[in-house]
């Protein structure tokens, strides 16, 4: 299908979800692969390396479990990943957004469930979110969680903050796609000590926690 393809896929699945109390869904975007015209003439490692001074909080996104059907077979339980690239969007109506790699095998399930929650990661949670970075692992096994209150994604205990969320829209963006979510709850959680922080490829915390 091709990245495009599955991004043109993940928008068409979503507008025709119906999500109730959704708001009007935004213009479709136009979905295509980049072209080579627009490659900057940067060098991808010093694009990390400059981009890497920012420091960013670190979240663990998921999504619940799909209902069983032959075409969720082998997606048995909860999605989730390891991102960095996440904001707030919009005060009014509430949303916050996520960028996504177009060839992450998570997003998908997330598409399908339509909702999804942000966890904040705490100090303490390094290992955690290396284990949510991994690819093709049960990345569930030994975490603890209970279900967000509007979605049932699940809510990782520990976390600094929770963000439970409806998704709103997806927009293309190189190849990541940028994915808008309708805030339906989110509070602050149980950790014991401030935020994780990654900065120039490493963890890191606030100074004084």
């Amino acid at each position: 299908m091709g990245h495009a393809g599955a991004a043109a896929a993940a928008v068409r699945y979503l507008r025709s979800a119906g999500t109730p109390g959704q708001v009007e869904a935004l213009p479709r975007p136009e979905l295509r692969c980049v072209g080579d015209n627009e490659r900057a003439p940067v060098d991808q490692t010093e694009f990390r390396r400059v981009l890497g001074t920012f420091a960013t909080g670190v979240t663990v996104i998921t999504a619940p479990a799909p209902a069983p059907t032959a075409a969720t077979a082998d997606e048995a339980g909860p999605a989730g990943f390891a991102c960095q690239s996440f904001s707030s969007l919009s005060l009014d109506p509430p949303l916050i957004a996520f960028m996504v790699g177009r060839t992450s095998t998570t997003w998908p399930r997330i598409a399908r469930a339509g909702a999804f929650c942000v966890n904040i990661l705490g100090a303490h949670q390094g290992d955690l979110c290396r284990a949510f970075a991994v690819r093709g692992a049960d990345k569930f096994t030994g975490v603890a969680y209970d279900g967000a209150p509007v979605s049932g994604s699940p809510r990782l205990t520990g976390a600094v903050a929770w963000i439970d969320c409806t998704i709103h829209a997806v927009h293309t963006g190189g190849d990541h796609l940028i994915v808008v979510g309708r805030v339906d709850a989110l509070s602050t959680g149980d950790s014991p000590d401030g935020p994780l922080l990654f900065h120039q490829g490493r963890f890191a915390r606030l100074d004084g926690d």
